[in-house]
């Protein structure tokens, strides 16, 4: 590891990364607000969290290459700069279409910013990078939990403005600290930078050997939580009819199994590595998966069922951090392009859970306990298929910075 003061990186990276979360989710309970407030239907005001999605995974696009071409620092401050201004217009808006307008930019920009953040965390652990990923996942995780009620805290307080206020302020906060206290050797004058153009540097991610099945991994283990995301609320109140604030609970305790994952994944991958801990993680999971299954096609009480979802989501946190950093191992100078390739597949094959949800509804938790147990198995078979092309894949890579 770097000379790198971890205690003040680490939460500063997590803190770059929950932009995303935050902004998604803090303004969730204003939707109806903002609505009244454009004279428009609340149906419309949705369309700005599709609208969010889309500008983050462009935004990733774009700005990945361009960070490994020009330096990560650069890129952060440009994301930061960007999100706080926008955030602060659209604190000032007084109609529905220049909303979801800003709301794109927002995302949009934002991204500039996050996308480099695993690049930094595989500079700092290089072979360990999946330890890193797991100390800032389980910060960042913290975020989409408290949002919500940090944005109905502010209702209380005043309107729907000032929730772009405060993720205005937060930004500024994060730039300034920043500008003041991230120094790494990667961002120093005559590092080493990748020579290759926009798509030149795309090639390199997709025709890397073992990358692919790798790559397939993390976003099916994205598609599975994805669906988990989707039809919970379904799941929990229409399925077994359960009220809001018992909802909340459950759903809580979900992210806490994944928390929990995190924190045992960083104390034992450095001892058994990622490759290991997805393996045997994915083996956990699709037998939860088969439990979670078998116990709604059985039409069990939704203890049961929630009994089930607790070890798979938590083999799902595993599954993910690990797939991740094997991936970001295999490049040197083309993280920030790795990182959006990532982010964008993981995004698009999350936004496709909705609608097979929707195709295969039943009106009972069979259909999404059967998506997330295909997921998990394909997961399985992505790593049988890399190990028997390449049966050295075994061996944990070499640090790579």
């Amino acid at each position: 590891m770097t000379h790198v003061n971890l205690a003040l990186l680490l939460p500063m990276l997590a803190a770059i990364v929950a932009i995303t979360p935050l902004a998604i989710d803090m303004y969730l309970p204003a939707m109806a607000t903002l609505a009244l407030s454009f004279n428009s239907s609340i149906t419309t005001v949705q369309q700005s969290l599709s609208l969010y999605l889309a500008g983050y995974a462009l935004g990733m696009l774009t700005f990945g290459p361009i960070a490994d071409k020009v330096g990560r620092k650069p890129l952060v401050i440009i994301g930061l700069c960007g999100f706080m201004l926008v955030s602060l217009s659209l604190a000032f808006v007084t109609n529905v279409e220049l909303f979801l307008g800003l709301r794109f930019l927002q995302a949009f920009i934002g991204a500039a910013a996050t996308v480099v953040v695993p690049g930094y965390i595989k500079e700092v652990y290089g072979k360990n990078t999946a330890k890193g990923m797991s100390y800032v996942s389980l910060i960042m995780m913290l975020a989409p939990l408290i949002a919500p009620t940090i944005g109905s805290i502010i209702l209380e307080i005043g309107d729907w403005h000032l929730i772009f206020f405060t993720l205005s302020g937060y930004a500024l906060l994060l730039l300034l600290l920043v500008v003041t206290k991230l120094k790494m050797p990667s961002d120093e004058h005559g590092a080493q930078r990748s020579q290759k153009s926009f798509f030149g540097a795309y090639a390199v991610v997709f025709t890397k050997p073992g990358v692919k099945l790798n790559l397939a991994s993390g976003v099916l283990t994205s598609f599975a939580f994805f669906c988990y995301l989707t039809a919970s609320p379904f799941v929990y109140m229409e399925v077994f009819d359960l009220d809001k604030s018992l909802f909340a609970i459950l759903f809580s305790t979900n992210v806490g199994a994944l928390m929990l994952a995190n924190v045992v994944n960083s104390k034992i991958v450095m001892q058994y590595g990622s490759r290991r801990m997805l393996k045997v993680a994915t083996l956990l999971a699709s037998v939860a998966g088969v439990a979670l299954l078998s116990v709604n096609l059985a039409d069990l009480s939704y203890h049961y069922t929630v009994a089930m979802l607790i070890p798979l989501m938590g083999c799902l946190g595993i599954m993910s951090v690990n797939a991740d950093a094997i991936v970001l191992m295999k490049f040197q100078q083309e993280t920030g392009t790795a990182t959006a390739v990532i982010g964008t597949l993981r995004f698009g094959c999350g936004a496709l859970a909705g609608p097979l949800l929707a195709l295969f509804y039943t009106g009972t938790a069979v259909p999404f306990a059967a998506l997330m147990l295909a997921a998990v198995i394909l997961v399985g078979l992505c790593q049988f298929l890399a190990h028997h092309i390449n049966p050295t894949s075994d061996k944990e890579p070499a640090q790579a910075e």
